[in-house]
């Protein structure tokens, strides 16, 4: 047969082999060029008498088929003798398979010590002592396999065989700890859990199964395991009539408990769904593995407490997800109504609040902010998105308070997306509070509202946690109101309000309040904040203009009954500050206290769009950290304290998304490089700004890391040395505007300069360009000039301009490369520094290492490499038509056509075409879609690309192709280049 697995001088040892599964893996081995000891004590299957019948027979069949045997007669509890025998006949050992084995199967009540005490010596101490006694020589001879035989009954249990499955998962164990120490030594150790016809199983399997069991299945496994070509360690499988299965380990994800406080059989009791549920298994294929969340929960330190009700550790920082909303002018002009305004319809400033087409144009309540945020927490509830550690139900929540800030007026109409977090959780002794923010932005990315909603949890404190601020509040003067508004609410007022999206029977259903304690349907609090809102724009903004009004906060006293009187007194708090309190006039009683209001000096500014994102992800704020910069200063403090690297020895590696890059930190060598420089032992896996917010002490490791945000693999334990990171100094890691490079001394290397010797060495060189087979395009500036190093072929070449299309481009000035190229200065800092930006292939500069070995000790006076054929010395084509106006007019025939296609893009685009120029603007922001020709200044994103790459897009083509090797760039929103899809096909 060809490529046939051959054991041609190898050794092998196989106890209980004179019948059932050790003959068959004798008789296997032996036929495929092994030597084996063939090993049975020729007892009965419980485990009496001895004879040396059955192994004979076995040696006999071996040679009969010019095979190499010997027979040993020896009980598997003298290991050494068996093992003895394989030296002594053929001078060596290289296999062992622990087969040999016993049966005494009786209830536990009924079993004997001998019972148990015969099982585990046969099963698991004949296994040790014959493995003992080879281990010396597979060690010595830097090879060896070893199969230990389990059993179903050791994995799963079986009735009547306590004793056995005890010793048969014994050897698992076995198994796994060995596989460990003889890794290093190439000594492969696995276990079976085999089922087959034997003398153990004819006594308790039907016959016709036992046909079906034969030996010679299981035999095909063992000899795959022995051979020298398996790389396979520390395995167990299942096998039987013709089925192959490999086990691993399998555990619920779990419920964890934050040290510092008790945990009792209740708290279990409560979280025992969690302890149980298989829905999201984990499976640790080490101790290491196994031992990460006790390790994290002891990393992250004694928890912040709670009870059955709140788990602050989990609960608190917890971030919803993001839900959209949209609003318009109906919507502002029904909220107003049901707040009390316009009562006066010819009243011009409360007319504003309600119709759209007012002379002095509309303007939206601020206040009208908190209804679709509360709306976004409606519909995660709706949803059964809750916070995790909040364990209560609504029957013990009160609205408690709410505050709102205004960061840009409100438009008449506008498409939302709301933010949650659980942002503060206060024990009050026998009650609680949940702090829940919630941060409002339009489609274009501009923050609009926060709202934060305090929410009284009934009976859900007493932990001994943080209390928070005081329930009193500023409070109000003790001198008359300055100011004060009277409104008195209709009867339906409940049923208005209840029409801008707050169901709440307790507000309609007089049965369901009743059921609740109040004689009748109540007033929303949100319905009493926003008339305070109303009386405090009516009181204290110029003109009433709502757009002055900036914050307010109050706090909910008591219950408002419709048709009861509001009365808003309201007390001056320097020159923009507003105190105020709202009382039930018929019963006076206070309904809103400590409330605070602030107010715009000047009328705000629409809030301006994010800025625009470069092409290569998002540049860090000035003077904020950057990642390149982080490691830079990771870098200068391993070199001055090699200490850690004597210490720690590990190699870490990072892998950052968003945009991506690779990083590795090693330990061993004490340096810290871009890429994948060194096989790495631990690997970190995160989101760019996930890692800088973390190097920069905003961000928590452990809770990163819990939340599923910081993924580690390898070597889980070596994480917890990098401890030393929170001393490096990140002052340096910032990047800032790029100073003035020095220019070159008189006489000093020029580019031009440089650039020929580096076409010099690899020229000399074609090995380089046969190992890198990349194309490198420099872009200097300060002077300008386009350099071209091409080493797609060898041997190589450098030329001036753009000879060839580039698969990574490093853009830089003038002076920092000749710098840079003469060992004045270093690549990673200029990188780190903002001074070195790389594009395209960024993986493939890592490639250009072998530049430090370019002699530029003669490039001051070298010529410069001539400049690459100028397109007009050849011969005169016919200009190209351009692509961009059929690919647009078929895209407009297209959206026409399927409006639906909208919705894909969902955004209003600008398209910059070069070569020849052209501007195409695409608003897809409603169907059907409208292209143009043209420019436009709310483009959520500006695509840029050459004239014959859209038609590479048109064509089919990958946008996300075209951007990373640099011949489609997208400024703004990033996402937009994922959405281009609806190009494909037009030409």
């Amino acid at each position: 047969m060809a490529n046939e697995l051959r054991f041609d001088g190898r050794v092998a040892v196989i106890t209980g082999a004179g019948g059932g599964l050790g003959r068959a893996y004798a008789l296997l081995l032996a036929a495929r060029g092994a030597r084996v000891v063939v090993n049975d004590l020729g007892g009965a299957f419980k485990g009496g008498g001895a004879s040396s019948e059955a192994a004979d027979k076995v040696v006999a069949e071996i040679k009969a088929a010019g095979g190499t045997a010997v027979a040993n007669y020896d009980s598997v509890e003298q290991g050494d003798k068996i093992v003895q025998t394989a030296l002594d006949s053929f001078g060596q050992l290289d296999i062992i398979v622990n087969n040999a084995g016993i049966l005494r199967d009786v209830t536990f009540q009924k079993m004997t010590h001998d019972d148990w005490d015969m099982i585990r010596r046969v099963h698991l101490d004949g296994a040790f002592k014959v493995t003992h006694a080879a281990w010396p020589h597979l060690r010595d001879r830097k090879y060896g396999r070893i199969i230990n035989t389990s059993s179903a009954a050791g994995i799963y249990g079986n009735f009547g065989q306590v004793n056995y499955a005890t010793a048969k998962l014994g050897l698992v164990g076995f198994t796994y700890a060995l596989a460990l120490e003889g890794k290093k030594n190439n000594v492969h150790v696995n276990a079976i859990a085999p089922i087959a016809g034997s003398r153990m199983t004819e006594t308790v399997l039907p016959p016709d199964l036992l046909e079906a069991l034969k030996p010679e299945y299981v035999a095909s496994l063992v000899a795959w395991l022995c051979h020298e070509d398996c790389d396979e360690t520390g395995g167990l499988f299942e096998v039987g009539g013709g089925y192959y299965a490999k086990l691993r380990r399998e555990r619920a994800r779990g419920k964890t408990f934050r040290l510092g406080k008790p945990v009792s059989p209740e708290a279990l009791r409560a979280a025992w769904g969690e302890v149980t549920s298989f829905e999201r298994a984990e499976h640790p294929d080490s101790i290491n593995a196994s031992m990460e969340p006790v390790l994290s929960n002891v990393s992250a330190g004694p928890g912040k407490g709670g009870n059955e009700f709140i788990d602050v550790d989990q609960a608190l920082g917890y971030e919803y997800p993001e839900v959209r909303t949209s609003y318009d002018e109906r919507d502002l002009a029904l909220y107003a109504l049901a707040v009390g305004a316009a009562k006066d319809p010819l009243d011009q400033a409360g007319l504003g609040l309600v119709y759209e087409r007012h002379g002095e144009g509309f303007k939206p309540l601020p206040t009208y902010a908190v209804v679709p945020a509360l709306a976004a927490v409606f519909k995660l509830a709706e949803e059964g998105k809750s916070a995790p550690g909040l364990n209560f139900g609504f029957d013990r929540i009160l609205h408690g308070e709410q505050a709102l800030e205004i960061l840009a007026p409100l438009p008449p109409k506008a498409k939302l997306s709301h933010r949650a977090r659980v942002k503060a959780i206060y024990d009050k002794g026998k009650h609680a509070l949940v702090v829940t923010e919630i941060r409002t932005f339009d489609d274009a990315g501009r923050e609009l509202a926060r709202n934060e909603t305090t929410t009284f949890i009934r009976g859900a404190g007493g932990w001994g946690g943080e209390r928070g601020p005081s329930n009193e509040g500023p409070g109000v003067p003790e001198r008359a109101p300055d100011q004060t508004r009277e409104d008195q609410t209709a009867p339906n007022q409940a049923l208005l309000y209840r029409l801008t999206g707050d169901w709440n029977p307790l507000h309609a259903d007089p049965g369901f309040a009743q059921g609740f304690g109040f004689e009748r349907p109540i007033l929303h609090g949100l319905c009493t904040y926003g008339f305070a809102g109303r009386h405090l724009v009516e009181a204290f903004a110029p003109k009433r203009d709502p757009r002055y009004l900036k914050s307010m906060r109050a706090r909910f006293a008591d219950s408002v009954f419709p048709g009861e009187t509001l009365v808003t007194e309201m007390w001056k708090d320097g020159e923009t500050g507003v105190r105020f309190q709202v009382r039930a006039k018929e019963r006076n009683k206070i309904v809103l206290s400590g409330g605070h209001a602030e107010f715009f000096r000047e009328l705000p500014k629409e809030a301006p769009k994010p800025a625009a994102a470069p092409a290569q992800g998002p540049a860090a704020a000035p003077g904020k950290p950057t990642s390149a910069g982080v490691f830079a200063a990771i870098g200068q403090h391993v070199a001055a304290h090699p200490e850690l690297a004597a210490k720690i020895k590990k190699v870490f590696q990072f892998r950052l998304s968003d945009p991506d890059s690779v990083w590795t930190l090693d330990l061993q060598s004490n340096s810290v490089a871009a890429g994948e420089t060194a096989a790495a032992q631990c690997t970190l896996a995160m989101t760019d700004a996930d890692f800088v917010a973390m190097a920069s002490g905003q961000a928590d490791a452990m809770k990163l890391f819990s939340t599923g945000k910081l993924k580690i693999s390898g070597d889980v334990m070596a994480s917890q040395k990098l401890g030393f990171l929170k001393d490096v100094d990140l002052k340096s890691a910032s990047a800032p505007a790029a100073a003035p490079a020095p220019a070159a001394a008189a006489g000093g290397p020029s580019s031009a300069g440089i650039f020929a010797a580096i076409g010099k060495h690899v020229a000399s060189k074609p090995e380089i360009a046969a190992k890198v087979k990349k194309v490198f395009q420099f872009r200097l500036s300060g002077p300008d000039s386009v350099w071209t190093l091409n080493l797609q072929d060898a041997p190589g070449s450098v030329a001036e301009g753009e000879t060839a299309p580039a698969q990574c481009t490093l853009s830089m000035s003038d002076a920092d490369f000749v710098a840079m190229a003469s060992g004045q200065a270093d690549a990673m800092k200029l990188f780190s520094t903002g001074k070195l930006k790389i594009s395209g292939d960024v993986m493939a500069s890592q490639k250009l290492g072998f530049l430090k070995d370019v002699d530029v000790k003669s490039a001051a006076s070298a010529p410069a490499p001539a400049a690459a054929p100028k397109a007009a010395a050849a011969a005169p084509k016919a200009a190209a038509e351009p692509a961009a106006p059929k690919v647009f007019a078929a895209l407009a025939k297209r959206l026409a056509e399927a409006p639906a296609l909208a919705r894909e893009l969902d955004a209003l685009v600008q398209i910059k075409v070069a070569e020849p120029d052209a501007r195409w603007v695409i608003d897809a922001r409603k169907a059907p879609a409208t292209v143009a020709e043209g420019e436009s200044n709310d483009a959520v994103a500006t695509v840029t690309l050459r004239d014959e790459d859209l038609a590479e897009l048109a064509r089919g083509a990958s946008a996300q192709t075209l951007y990373q090797r640099g011949r489609l760039r997208v400024d703004g929103d990033v996402r937009v280049a994922h959405r281009l899809g609806l190009f494909k096909g037009l030409i």
